[in-house]
């Protein structure tokens, strides 16, 4: 699934591991995910958005979803 959290985690001035800490991952999970070599689950995409103060659809592309 595309994503825009490596774009997001820029404008914050974010490191992976900061964005992990807030999201209750680890790093490499968060690497995975901004990757595409894992989907989160719904409460971590939703996690990950409030963490950036946006909707789920907003960091994640739901076109994707549907292939």
């Amino acid at each position: 699934m595309n994503n825009r959290i490596r774009l997001l985690r820029a404008e914050k001035g974010w490191s992976q591991a900061e964005l992990a800490e807030q999201v209750g991952v680890s790093r490499n999970s968060i690497n995975s995910i901004e990757n595409g070599k894992f989907d989160p689950s719904l409460p971590l995409g939703f996690r990950i958005a409030h963490a950036f103060g946006l909707t789920v659809e907003e960091v994640f592309d739901k076109e994707d979803a549907f292939k």
